[in-house]
């Protein structure tokens, strides 16, 4: 069935949703995705080579994967058959890694551990070997936690491991997730997918198509060309973390505590996000989304999708304090850089200079049409029907470095909180948004990344 952009738009694409599932749609819109440069491994897992750049507004911006998905489990075996269990997931692994390029056009492969994992099957080395926050005076893996603009039902969630999977063929996601499961050393517990970008070269987007084709609320007012659901560019290249600077023993956040287990590793948050499309676009206008989304008395071009966030445009307490008492409000984004980003220059152990302003986090969300999950085994939790949403994924130094981040969000600044309500909106993007699931997990380096510790 060839869908038209008329088709799509007419019902098309409703028909093909029936008979494929949502996710299907995505390579009949996208095809094979875009030309992108060769990649290589690196021991980080959590760097994904082979980006293509591009420019909006003379900006530079990093196309992402069309598909990702991220597969939660819990453990199988029992604590003696754990060496046995680490050979056969990393022949697993390193089957895909022969099999596809490391890279969009291949397959990105990410493996993150979480606390219960290492309480329950190694507690005596992970106590011993798990890096350890200087800041925060604790591990660098933390337990869950919820925050103040958090709704009541938050699930903390408790998965063993959550293995991120990236590419711009669903056909290479599937088949490394049919590997996982012959394993059998992995009980799947979740399956979260989802889509970001397909717009760059001129045609409309994917979340605009996707949410559209789902009859999501407010599909119709996402900008054509717009990366995510809520209209603006996320992955401008000046706005990540670039490089290792989010690797545990880049910016001396972390001590790895006289080990190179985890060097090469990071911490990585996941948790699911509803976002109220109807409300974004029909009581917020133009000029007020920039203001809750960047700042206050931002001026952008109307319309603008990309508006630079590079390290001389990064804001600080006194920046975010000054337009809230002028203005009884705060940005999304200048809330956040007052602890995301460099307060002066850094180098890392391998002589790379980041200067100040720089982004820490590396952010590899996207959007979603799950509800809240694709697939999930806790009874009753799939409900009917698309939701518009995010599955947000970050990259920190440590879990207390993610929390200052989420915390800045809700207003909680390094020199103390403004006073909002819960979701207020005036403070940024809460009113609009409803996280139902939150975890933390370690990212180890490649070279350890099947049952680290084991």
């Amino acid at each position: 069935m060839k869908l038209t952009r008329r088709g799509f738009l007419a019902g098309g694409a409703a028909t093909a949703l029936g008979a494929t599932g949502i996710y299907e749609l995505v390579d009949r819109i996208a095809g094979n995705g875009p030309t992108r440069p060769a990649g290589q491994l690196r021991p980080e897992q959590h760097l994904l080579d082979g980006i293509r750049i591009v420019h909006q507004d003379k900006i530079e911006v990093l196309v992402p994967p069309l598909h990702h998905r991220v597969v939660t489990a819990r453990i199988t075996v029992d604590p003696g058959g754990l060496g046995d269990a680490q050979a056969t997931l990393e022949r697993v692994f390193a089957g895909l890694e022969r099999d596809y390029v490391p890279s969009p056009a291949g397959l990105g492969v990410t493996i993150a551990w979480g606390l219960p994992y290492f309480q329950r099957f190694v507690p005596d080395a992970a106590r011993k070997t798990i890096p350890h926050d200087r800041r925060a005076a604790k591990s660098a893996l933390l337990p869950t936690r919820r925050f103040p603009s958090d709704p009541d039902h938050v699930l903390l969630e408790e998965n063993d491991v959550a293995i991120l999977l990236r590419s711009d063929l669903k056909a290479h996601i599937d088949d490394a997730v049919a590997r996982i499961r012959e394993a059998s050393v992995l009980q799947i517990t979740s399956m979260r997918s989802g889509f970001a970008g397909g717009g760059f070269d001129g045609g409309m987007s994917l979340p605009k198509r996707m949410a559209t084709a789902a009859g999501v609320g407010g599909a119709d007012l996402i900008p054509d060309n717009s990366e995510l659901f809520l209209g603006f560019t996320s992955t401008q290249r000046a706005g990540m973390g670039p490089g290792k600077i989010a690797n545990f023993e880049t910016l001396g956040f972390v001590d790895l505590r006289g080990s190179d287990y985890f060097a090469q590793g990071t911490h990585m948050h996941l948790s699911h996000v509803e976002e109220d499309l109807e409300a974004w676009y029909v009581n917020f206008d133009f000029e007020e989304r920039v203001t809750t989304a960047f700042r206050p008395n931002l001026r952008v071009r109307k319309g603008a999708q990309t508006v630079n966030q590079g390290p001389t445009q990064a804001q600080s307490v006194a920046d975010v304090r000054r337009d809230y008492n002028r203005t009884g409000r705060i940005g999304h984004s200048a809330a956040i850089q007052t602890t995301s980003r460099l307060d002066k220059d850094a180098v890392g152990p391998d002589g790379t200079r980041y200067p100040k302003g720089s982004a820490i986090p590396i952010r590899a969300d996207f959007n979603t049409l799950d509800n809240p999950f694709e697939f999930s085994d806790r009874p009753g939790e799939i409900q009917d029907g698309p939701v518009a949403g995010i599955h947000f994924l970050v990259f920190n130094p440590s879990s207390d470095d993610f929390h200052r981040n989420r915390l800045a969000m809700d207003g909680v600044l390094p020199d103390g909180r403004i006073p909002f309500p819960p979701r207020d909106r005036n403070q940024g993007f809460n009113s609009v948004l409803r996280t139902t699931h939150r975890q933390n997990f370690l990212v180890p380096p490649r070279r350890h990344r099947s049952f680290p510790l084991a």
